[in-house]
C-alpha cells in the first residue's frame, strides 16, 4: 500500500472536518466531491451557495454532503469579529478592520478552525503561500514549543530502494528562503517529527550540502555544519548527520566511502536542504525526472493543520492534501 493510500485509510478511520475556501476554482469542487465520495473528510466549502451548486451541477459533481458557508449573513460573525479583535489588539486591530479582514475566505476559514468549527484548512490553488500562511499565523499562531513555521514535502519515488522504500520528507522546499543555522536546525527537527507522524517509520535526517565531512569549506558549508550541531543539542535522540552530499546521504556504499564512521550516511529518509533554491529545485527534479509523487508544500509548526497547495495542482492532488491534513489533525489531538 502506497503512502497516499495509507493516508486515505487513516483519514477514513476518524473523519475530520476540513475547510476549502477557494470555491471559485473547479478543482476545489472536484476534490470536495472526491473526498466526500471516499469518506476521507467532512468538507466545508466557503462561498456563494448558488454559484457553488450551479458549478457542481454543470460539472456533474455530487457535493451534497459538503456544508456550504456564506460569509455574508453568517450568524456568528460578531463572535468571530470580537475574537479577532482580542487576538490582534496588540497590533491595533479594530472592529471595523476585523470585519473587513474576515470578508476574505482564507481568514474566515482560519477563524472557523480557531473556533473549533473545523479541524484544518487546505488552500493555495489560487492564492500564494504568503496569502495562505498570513492569516494562519495571525489567528492560529505557532504550535506550543515551536519556534518556526516551515514547509516540507512528502516525496514518493516509484521503484526506489532509497529512503523508506522510496518515501522521503524534503524540507524546507516551500517557505523559508535562506534559513540561518538555527532556523535550519529547527526545520530539521520539525521535518523529522512530521515524517514520523505521517509515514510512521523512524526518521534519519541528512543535512545536505555540496560538501561531505569537510570536503569543501565555505560559509555555506559552515552553516550546515553548525545547524547539524544545534539540531543534535536540541534533539539528542534524533538520528541526524551532516554535512552530507546527496549521494552520501542516501546511497550506503557512497556514504561509507565519503563519511566513514557515520551511523546514518547512506540511510537518510529526511533530506534537509540548505536554502529554498536548493529545496525547490530538488523536489521538482525528483518529481519530474523520477516521476515521483510530491505532496506539499505541507506546513509544520502551526497550532492547527493548515496546508498550502501548488497553484499548478490537480484535483487529485488536492484530495491527497485533504487526506494528509485530516491525518495531521488526528495526530495533533493525540
Amino acid at each position: 500500500m502506497g503512502f497516499l493510500e495509507k493516508m486515505m485509510d487513516k483519514a477514513k478511520s476518524d473523519a475530520r472536518t476540513i475547510i476549502l475556501p477557494e470555491t471559485t476554482d473547479i478543482r476545489i469542487l472536484k476534490a470536495a466531491a472526491d473526498a466526500a465520495a471516499r469518506k476521507i473528510a467532512n468538507i466545508i466549502l466557503i462561498g456563494d451557495k448558488k454559484q457553488i451548486e450551479r458549478e457542481a451541477s454543470e460539472n456533474s459533481l455530487d457535493i451534497s454532503s459538503s456544508k456550504i458557508i456564506e460569509i455574508d449573513g453568517f450568524p456568528q460573525m460578531n463572535e468571530f469579529v470580537n475574537e479577532l479583535v482580542e487576538l490582534r489588539k496588540h497590533k491595533g486591530m479594530t472592529v471595523e478592520a476585523a470585519r473587513e479582514m474576515l470578508r476574505n475566505p482564507l481568514a474566515f476559514g482560519i477563524m472557523m478552525v480557531k473556533m473549533n468549527m473545523a479541524d484544518g484548512m487546505v488552500a493555495g490553488a489560487i492564492n500564494s503561500t504568503a496569502n495562505t500562511l498570513r492569516p494562519a499565523l495571525q489567528i492560529l499562531k505557532t504550535a506550543p514549543g515551536t519556534k518556526l513555521v516551515s514547509a516540507f514535502f512528502i516525496m514518493c519515488v516509484p521503484d526506489c530502494s532509497y529512503g523508506d522504500n522510496g518515501t522521503f520528507a524534503y524540507g524546507d522546499c516551500g517557505l523559508i528562503e535562506n534559513p540561518d543555522a538555527d532556523q535550519l536546525s529547527e526545520i530539521a527537527i520539525s521535518t523529522a517529527a512530521s515524517f514520523k507522524s505521517l509515514v510512521g517509520t523512524e526518521p534519519i535526517v541528512a543535512m545536505l550540502s555540496y560538501s561531505t565531512y569537510g570536503s569543501a569549506q565555505s560559509e555555506l558549508t559552515e552553516k550546515v555544519i553548525l545547524a547539524t550541531k544545534l539540531a543534535r543539542e536540541k534533539a539528542p535522540g534524533l538520528a541526524i548527520d551532516g554535512e552530507l552530499q546527496l549521494d552520501a546521504a542516501i546511497v550506503e556504499s557512497i556514504g561509507k566511502k565519503k563519511a566513514p564512521g557515520s551511523k546514518y550516511a547512506g540511510k537518510a529518509n529526511v533530506l534537509i536542504f540548505p536554502d529554498l533554491n536548493a529545496g525547490n529545485i530538488g523536489y521538482k527534479l525528483t518529481e519530474r525526472l523520477a516521476r515521483a509523487e510530491a505532496y506539499g508544500p505541507l506546513l509544520q509548526g502551526i497550532a492547527k493543520p493548515v496546508n498550502d497547495l501548488s497553484r499548478g495542482c490537480s484535483a487529485e492532488d488536492i484530495t491527497g492534501v485533504i487526506a494528509i491534513t485530516a491525518v495531521q489533525a488526528q495526530n495533533m489531538e493525540k
